[in-house]
C-alpha cells in the first residue's frame, strides 16, 4: 500500500503515520480503527464548508446556506471526492468487507474521507484540515448554481412541472440486478405530458429514482423549449439511461424505500 500516493493526493504529509493508518481502518479489521477520527472529521467539515459559503455567498439567508451546506457534506459528495482520490485501494477491511465489495461502499468511504479529516487536524491543527477541505470543496463550489441551493434532482423536477401546471412525474422500479449485497435498481420515471420516460439506475431505489429524476428534468426542459410550430410526428419518448451511484440511507428509510423488486 503506497501511503506517499496517498497524501500527495490529499496535498498534506502526515507526522505521525499511525493516524493516516487508523484513518483508513474499518472497524472490521481491527479494533483500533477509524470511528472516533471520523466523528471529528465530520465536526470540522461542517465548520469549514459553512465557513467557505458564508464567505463565497453573501447574499444568501441563513437558511438557504444550511441547505446548500446539507448538499454538500453529504454522503454522496463525500463518495464522490472519495473516488476521485482512488481512496478504495487504501482501505484496510475485514475480510468479510473485502469478500462483500466494502471498499466499494459509498459509506464506508465517506466515512473514511471524514476520519483523514479528523486525522490530519489531530496531526497538525485546524488550519491543515481546513486547507485540505477547501482544496477539495472549492472547484465543486465554482460550478454550484446557489439558485437550487442544493435541492436533489426529484425536488428540482417537481418544482420544474408544477410552475409549468403539469402533472407530477410517477416512478417505478422496473428490475433489479447483482447479488443481494451489491444490488443496482433500475427505475423508470415517467411524464406521461411531455412524453418523457426516462431510466435511471443506482445503489439504492433511492439513488436510481435520483438519477432518473436528473434525466427527466432535462428531457422535460428541452421538451418546453422546442421552437412552436415544430413538425409532429408521432410521440416518442425519450430513452435515456444514466448509471447513478447508490447511497445509504437510515435505517428506517431503507427498509422501505429500498424494498427489493422482482427482476425482469
Amino acid at each position: 500500500m503506497n501511503l506517499q500516493l496517498l497524501q500527495t493526493r490529499l496535498g498534506y504529509t502526515f507526522r505521525d503515520i499511525g493516524l493516516l493508518q487508523q484513518a483508513l481502518t474499518h472497524r472490521s479489521h481491527s479494533s483500533l480503527h477509524n470511528e472516533r477520527l471520523e466523528f471529528l472529521g465530520d465536526s470540522i467539515l461542517n465548520c469549514v464548508v459553512a465557513s467557505i459559503l458564508y464567505e463565497r455567498f453573501a447574499a444568501l439567508d441563513e437558511g438557504d446556506l444550511s441547505r446548500l451546506r446539507a448538499n454538500l457534506v453529504k454522503q454522496q459528495t463525500l463518495f464522490e471526492i472519495a473516488q476521485k482520490l482512488n481512496l478504495s485501494q487504501f482501505l484496510r477491511l475485514g475480510e468479510g468487507e473485502l469478500k462483500s465489495g466494502g471498499f466499494r461502499r459509498p459509506s464506508i468511504l465517506a466515512d473514511t474521507l471524514e476520519a483523514l479529516l479528523g486525522a490530519i487536524f489531530l496531526d497538525s491543527g485546524f488550519d491543515s484540515a481546513r486547507d485540505a477541505i477547501r482544496a477539495f470543496y472549492i472547484p465543486l463550489l465554482d460550478s454550484v448554481d446557489p439558485g437550487t441551493l442544493g435541492k436533489d434532482a426529484k425536488t428540482l423536477l417537481q418544482e420544474f412541472l408544477q410552475a409549468k401546471r403539469i402533472p407530477l412525474p410517477t416512478y417505478n422500479v422496473i428490475a433489479t440486478h447483482g447479488a443481494a449485497h451489491s444490488q443496482e435498481f433500475e427505475v423508470e420515471c415517467l411524464v406521461p405530458k411531455l412524453n418523457v420516460q426516462v431510466f435511471g439506475r443506482g445503489g439504492s431505489r433511492r439513488a436510481a429514482e435520483q438519477a432518473a429524476a436528473q434525466l427527466a428534468l432535462a428531457a422535460a426542459q428541452q421538451a418546453l423549449t422546442r421552437a412552436p410550430g415544430a413538425r409532429k410526428g408521432k410521440p416518442r419518448a425519450a430513452q435515456l439511461k444514466l448509471a447513478g451511484i447508490g447511497t445509504n440511507q437510515s435505517d428506517a428509510d431503507a427498509g422501505q424505500a429500498d424494498a427489493p423488486a422482482q427482476s425482469k
